[in-house]
């Protein structure tokens, strides 16, 4: 993975990102998960995104440059993962939403649990992180440099299997198309319309 990759808006770097693999190496051991399901934020433009009404320090890695992790708190429970993508001061992001495990499953499952299915493992933006190791200590770090936490290359997408639709959970611009997932893929995330919403009109 490059950066010229992830030099463009989310939108177009979300589809893309499906296949892609995030891997983390730890003294426990590494593991490694392929993206399956993504939600793309467009800053400044995107009512939805962390970066909306400007820049702060909890959002400041998101202006970038591409190529870096944005971690954020969710609910004050879970961890979550977003890619940075686009050009320096756009301030957009990728949240990868879901994967699937292909290296190191017993460690994700330590994480995780025991008695979850591998499926599950890394089903939903917070399990995916727990499963992969990745907390706030990561915030900022460079998906391109190789090492603990590296974003690369996996095995090739059919571009008849992505499939899009509203953006899961969000109260503004939900109804975007900017979610991206693997058709049939039984690690991917079910669709939840927050009861906050409104139809927005947007993009």
């Amino acid at each position: 993975m490059n950066v010229g990759k992830l030099a463009h808006p989310a939108e177009e770097v979300a589809p893309r990102l499906l296949g892609a693999v995030l891997t983390h190496e730890t003294p426990e051991g590494t593991v490694s998960i392929a993206i399956t399901e993504t939600e793309a934020y467009s800053g400044s433009a995107d009512p939805a995104s962390h970066a909306y009404r400007g820049r702060t320090p909890r959002n400041a890695v998101m202006f970038g440059p591409a190529g870096y992790l944005y971690v954020y708190r969710s609910h004050g429970l879970h961890w979550c993962a977003n890619v940075v993508t686009g050009t320096e001061g756009t301030a957009t992001a990728v949240l990868i939403r879901a994967g699937k495990v292909i290296e190191g499953e017993d460690l994700a499952r330590e994480r995780r649990g025991d008695k979850v299915e591998s499926p599950r493992l890394a089903r939903g933006p917070g399990n995916f992180c727990q499963a992969l190791g990745i907390t706030a200590e990561h915030d900022g770090a460079d998906l391109l440099s190789g090492a603990p936490v590296a974003l690369s290359e996996g095995e090739p997408v059919s571009p008849a299997l992505i499939r899009s639709g509203p953006r899961v959970g969000v109260s503004k611009a939900h109804d975007w198309q900017h979610r991206f997932y693997l058709d049939g893929d039984p690690t991917v995330s079910a669709y939840r319309l927050s009861p906050r919403a409104k139809p927005s009109g947007g993009a």
